[in-house]
């Protein structure tokens, strides 16, 4: 009895390895065409930063600078950027570091601890997470002026120091994480906080680097709460916040280069940042969609 590659004709063989071959490229070449789509954006945005306004207004959409020129950046240097991105620095650092702490206790509490009302208030968080954000905005402003708060840095800072994905991300982690770690160590006569410490944070490496992410890159690239927050005193103005100042000054004679240099130090450091973990950071959002 003949073979199966026997009854199949050669010529028919080839015919469909071609066929294989031709849908591999085509499917390569239009994943290609997406990511340059995503990507040309970006590389036109630092190509302008280093382009001359009169080369912009000529050449407005190539991506490589006949000349090389640094004024956009040094006409940036004029304003009070060094203080704008300090004020973005220390802001994104307080935050990232709240919600470190808070959302793993927090998330590590749901998770594991069995109170009175465990999942309503799991709920309730979860509920504040469906409100728009711009709905919050006044009432934020009112607690934020009865506390005294505004134009301060306790005002940047401490409404955002945990926020309610933060927990979810992190309980939602802590809940993949098998419980005979946690009984072993228990056994071994380890009080519930060095479990925690000890044994259960270790292992949540990669849900701990996907929330540094996530908190860095929102308190970062905040624009409406230091809005809210900042009324008066501009040398509390973070990155964002004096970027728009920027343009808003700068009226309809739009000075494009210093723009897009501006732009450049809000994007970059999260990109960086992005791509050292970003193994991590996808290990991390994974994981956290295993149970719950």
């Amino acid at each position: 009895m003949a073979t199966m590659s026997e009854s199949i004709p050669q010529g028919s063989l080839r015919t469909r390895a071609g066929w294989a071959t031709v849908k591999t490229l085509l499917s390569y070449g239009v994943l290609f065409l997406l990511a340059l789509t995503f990507i040309y954006p970006f590389l036109l945005a630092i190509a302008t930063s280093f382009k001359s306004l009169p080369e912009i207004n000529q050449f407005p959409v190539s991506l490589i600078p006949k000349e090389i020129s640094l004024e956009g950046y040094q006409r940036l240097l004029t304003f009070n950027v060094p203080r704008w991105t300090l004020n973005s620095a220390l802001v994104a650092v307080f935050v990232t570091l709240g919600n470190l702490l808070f959302a793993s206790l927090g998330g590590y509490a749901l998770a594991r601890i069995r109170f009175p009302g465990s999942k309503a208030v799991f709920l309730g968080i979860l509920g504040t997470m469906m409100i728009p954000g711009i709905v919050l905005l006044i009432p934020m402003f009112i607690v934020l002026k009865m506390l005294g708060f505004v134009d301060t840095y306790a005002g940047l800072i401490v409404p955002k120091l945990i926020t309610a994905f933060s927990i979810f991300l992190m309980k939602q982690f802590f809940e993949s994480v098998p419980r005979e770690l946690e009984e072993a160590a228990r056994i071994d006569g380890a009080t519930p906080l060095q479990i925690f410490a000890r044994v259960v944070l270790p292992t949540a490496k990669p849900a701990l680097v996907a929330l540094i992410i996530f908190s860095f890159q929102g308190a970062w690239n905040d624009f409406m709460h230091p809005l809210i927050v900042i009324t008066v005193n501009q040398q509390l103005f973070t990155l964002p916040l004096g970027l728009a100042l920027l343009r808003g000054g700068m009226g309809q004679n739009l000075q494009w280069n210093s723009l897009m240099a501006g732009s450049m130090l809000t994007t970059l450091p999260m990109a960086i940042i992005f791509f050292i973990f970003q193994r991590y950071f996808i290990e991390g959002i994974s994981y956290s969609g295993i149970k719950g």
